[in-house]
């Protein structure tokens, strides 16, 4: 061998290999003191990834196994973790899978800890539907309430002077981000510069007031006011307030203790849309939770009807929606009650897959068919890349031949 091949060979070594540890690492990647208290954006890149196919039971209620022999094939996973880590797919901070509810798989990448909250996006969305589902599972609401119009949950409101047609708006409509509330660029600077009014349900009033008036060709899918509503909803059902319901009936009952769910500074109540930030494993927890039908550990903490129509299909996005864009390997979106969904092909199968998501590549995957979970975490990630990577990448890693 040459010496001007012996540098090449050395080059090309060093990039395949940089940016990932060896198989099954026993450091785990936690956050330092520093880390936990700064900014997302001043968290230093890791020196190596983190890549474990025996993950590591730390006693927080997630069962563990070892890829390829509880499931799944291990070379093509760890291949895909080693071009995960080169950014092949976008900006990974963590890439999970867990199988028939085991652990199988475990990675972190840049920004990436495993004791460190996530930044969660639009995801929050999600948690904020298994909030609800835990009140109807306890009885403050039924599956039928869901086509009651908001306002009749909320007493505090003055339907004298609501925008025409807004009365009529459903649980069932803020769900599916059909609601046809729009309110133009002037009368939200009119919101803004009166925050006092937005206080507890004074946000609704302020809302159904300013809203173009609502016609029923109006009442199509939007990224809109739905996650609110449906906050306050909870808010004005539950005993005490919906900040202690999510924590006591929900995340307690997950022992998911280590997040921010942070508020929202005009209303006082939790965000519904955003902000919040969880661990990949928390999301784990989550995905495991909604592919048993809202069971845990033995328990029901969500309605299994409302955890099966959250999870189903019931508006039809198209496939140039922003969030797939109509990208190979995936089709057929859709969404539930705050839940995505698509079918994700390979070869000549398609599996239906319920996920949660968020901006920067928050992602909960679950294929019920092969009852699989992926998470994934990241920053500047670009959507479809992910669903695109699940289809391509991962479906074949646990379809029997």
């Amino acid at each position: 061998m040459t010496n001007k091949t012996s540098i090449l060979f050395l080059l090309f070594f060093i990039v395949i290999h940089s940016g990932f540890s060896q198989e099954n690492p026993t450091k785990v990647p936690e956050a330092t003191t520093q880390e936990k208290q700064a900014s997302f954006w001043d968290i230093p890149t890791l020196k190596e990834a983190y890549i474990n196919a025996t993950p590591m039971d730390r006693k927080d209620g997630i069962l563990v196994g070892e890829l390829g022999v509880d499931g799944g094939n291990k070379e093509m996973i760890l291949k895909l973790a080693r071009h995960i880590s080169l950014n092949a797919y976008g900006i990974f901070d963590s890439f999970l899978i867990a199988h028939k509810d085991k652990l199988l798989f475990e990675s972190y990448f840049t920004k990436g800890r495993i004791d460190l909250p996530h930044g969660q996006a639009s995801a929050t969305k999600t948690y904020t539907s298994l909030a609800l589902g835990r009140a109807i599972q306890l009885g403050y609401l039924t599956m039928n309430d869901l086509e009651k119009p908001v306002a009749s949950f909320l007493k505090d409101l003055d339907p004298s002077t609501f925008a025409e047609g807004v009365g009529e708006t459903t649980l069932h409509q803020a769900l599916t981000m059909t609601t046809g509330i729009q309110i133009s660029d002037e009368n939200k600077e009119k919101m803004r510069k009166n925050p006092e009014r937005l206080k507890g349900q004074g946000e609704v009033q302020a809302i159904f007031e300013y809203t173009q008036p609502i016609t029923p060709n109006a009442k199509v899918f939007r990224y809109g006011t739905g996650p609110r509503l449906v906050m306050q909803i909870i808010n004005a059902v539950v005993p005490g307030t919906a900040e202690d319901f999510i924590k006591n009936e929900l995340l307690d009952k997950l022992e998911i203790t280590n997040y921010n769910w942070h508020k929202n500074e005009e209303t006082g109540l939790p965000e519904a849309g955003w902000r919040t930030e969880m661990t990949s494993r928390a999301m784990l927890k989550f995905g495991i939770l909604a592919l048993n039908k809202g069971k845990w550990n033995g328990q029901q903490l969500i309605s299994e009807a409302f955890i099966t129509k959250a999870m189903s299909k019931v508006v039809d996005t198209g496939d140039n929606a922003i969030y797939f864009g109509g990208c190979k390997g995936v089709s057929n979106e859709g969404y539930g009650y705050f839940w995505w969904n698509a079918n994700l092909e390979y070869e000549d199968k398609r599996y239906y897959c319920p996920n949660a998501q968020g901006g920067g590549g928050q992602f909960i995957i679950l294929i019920e068919e092969l009852d699989l979970i992926v998470v994934a975490t990241g920053h500047n990630n670009f959507y479809p890349n992910t669903l695109r990577m699940t289809a391509d990448r991962i479906l074949p890693a646990f379809i029997k031949k």
